[in-house]
C-alpha cells in the first residue's frame, strides 16, 4: 500500500455515501434486533503516516449524526457498543489517564440517548502500567457504568506499508509478563479483554489466553486474515493457516469470537476498489467460509458479529453488510440467529435488552 493509497483510503472511512447508493438492495429480515458490537466514532484529525513520517494521514469526521445516518437504513440496529479507536484523548495530565477523555467523550453521547442506544464501550489502558488499577478506577468513574472491556492491541505488521493506521504493536507484547498481569486483572475486576492481531499471530494469543483462563478474551475481526486472494480454497494459505488457529482458539473456554472486520482493506478485500460495491450475496460467497467454520468452531453463543464500522466501510455499505450477515445467520436455527445477532454480544458485555 503506497502512502498515496493509504491517505485515500483512510479520508474515505466512513465517507463514500454516493458509493453505498449505487449498492442499494432491499433490507433482509428487517425485523431482526441487532446489536452491533463493535463500531468507533472520531473528529476529522491528522494522523501520522506508519510508513513516511513526512506524510500525514487525514481522516474524515466521523461522529454520531454519520453513524446513525449509516445505521438508519432499515435495519433494527437497537444496540451498539462503542470500542477505543483514540478518539478525543486528554491533551494534558498523566499520560496513562490521557484516554480517559476518550471514555468520558462517548458517556456524555450515550447519556444523549437516541438510536442505536451506545450500550457498552471497551476502552484503552496500557496494560503493563504499574498504575492499571489506577486507570481503570478512571475509566469507570468516566464512564458512568459504560466500560465493559479494555482493548490494547498486540497487532503487528513487519513492513510499514502494509499498515493502515493499527499494526504497529510492540513485539512479543503477549508474552510480556507486565501486560500479562494486566489481562489477569481485568477478570478479576470483571471486565472482558477485546483482542486485536492478526491471524499469524493466533499461537500468541492462545498461550495468552491458556496464560490467564480467568479473562474473558473477545477476539476482534475474526482474527483478522491477511492476505486476501478471492473466496478461500484448500489450497488458500491465509485461510488454512487461519482455520488452525481459529480451531485452536476454540478449544479455550474463555474465548469468544466477533464475526466482521473482513471488508477492511488491511485484510487485503478488494471490494473498495470496484465501480459498485459488493453485494450481500457476493460478500458473502467471497468471505463466507470464514463466518461458518468459526461459527461451526465456537458455536454461535460464542460469537457475535461486527460492523467494524466506519473503518470497513470503504468495501461495502453498512445495510448491504448487515444483510450478508443476515445470510450467513439464516443457515442455522432461529436461537442461534438470535445469539449471533444480538444475544452474545448482550451476555459478553452485560447489555440489558432496552424497554420496550
Amino acid at each position: 500500500m503506497t502512502p498515496e493509497e493509504r491517505a485515500d483510503w483512510v479520508r474515505a472511512m466512513g465517507a463514500r455515501t454516493d458509493w453505498w447508493l449505487l449498492g442499494r438492495e432491499p433490507v433482509v429480515a428487517p425485523e431482526a434486533e441487532l446489536v452491533d458490537a463493535h463500531f468507533h466514532l472520531w473528529q476529522a484529525r491528522t494522523l501520522p503516516d506508519p510508513q513516511d513520517s513526512g506524510r500525514s494521514l487525514q481522516t474524515s469526521r466521523y461522529l454520531l449524526d454519520e453513524f446513525r445516518r449509516d445505521t438508519g437504513g432499515g435495519h433494527r440496529v437497537v444496540q451498539c457498543v462503542y470500542v477505543e479507536c483514540g478518539t478525543a484523548y486528554r491533551t494534558e495530565g498523566p499520560e496513562n489517564l490521557r484516554p480517559v477523555g476518550e471514555t468520558a467523550f462517548v458517556a456524555d453521547l450515550a447519556r444523549q440517548g437516541g438510536a442505536p442506544q451506545i450500550a457498552a464501550m471497551v476502552a484503552h489502558a496500557d496494560l503493563r502500567d504499574p498504575d492499571l488499577d489506577l486507570v481503570l478506577d478512571a475509566h469507570a468513574a468516566a464512564g458512568g457504568g459504560l466500560v465493559r472491556g479494555i482493548r490494547h492491541a498486540g497487532a503487528r505488521l513487519e513492513d510499514p506499508a502494509a499498515r493502515l493506521i493499527a499494526g504497529a504493536a510492540p513485539r512479543g507484547l503477549y508474552a510480556d509478563p507486565a501486560f500479562r498481569r494486566g489481562v489477569a486483572r481485568l477478570g478479576e475486576r470483571g471486565l472482558v479483554f477485546d483482542a486485536f492481531q492478526f491471524h499469524f499471530q493466533a499461537e500468541q494469543l492462545v498461550a495468552l489466553a491458556q496464560a490467564v483462563p480467568g479473562t474473558t478474551f473477545v477476539v476482534n475481526h475474526l482474527g483478522t486474515p491477511v492476505g486476501y486472494a478471492g473466496p478461500p480454497t484448500e489450497a488458500d494459505p491465509v485461510f488454512t493457516a487461519w482455520r488452525t488457529g481459529i480451531e485452536d482458539l476454540a478449544r479455550l473456554p474463555n474465548i469468544i469470537m466477533k464475526l466482521g472486520g473482513l471488508a477492511s482493506v488491511v485484510t487485503g478485500y478488494d471490494g473498495g476498489r470496484r465501480q459498485r460495491p459488493p453485494g450481500s450475496e457476493t460478500f458473502v460467497a467471497e468471505r463466507g467460509a470464514y463466518f461458518h467454520h468459526a461459527i461451526r468452531c465456537l458455536g454461535p453463543e460464542r460469537c457475535m458479529f461486527e460492523s467494524n464500522w466506519p473503518v470497513d466501510s470503504v468495501s461495502i455499505g453498512y445495510a448491504v453488510l448487515w444483510n450478508a450477515y443476515k445470510r450467513i445467520a439464516l443457515d442455522y436455527g432461529p436461537a442461534a440467529q438470535a445469539a449471533l445477532l444480538a444475544g452474545t454480544a448482550r451476555r459478553v458485555y452485560r447489555i440489558r435488552p432496552p424497554a420496550a
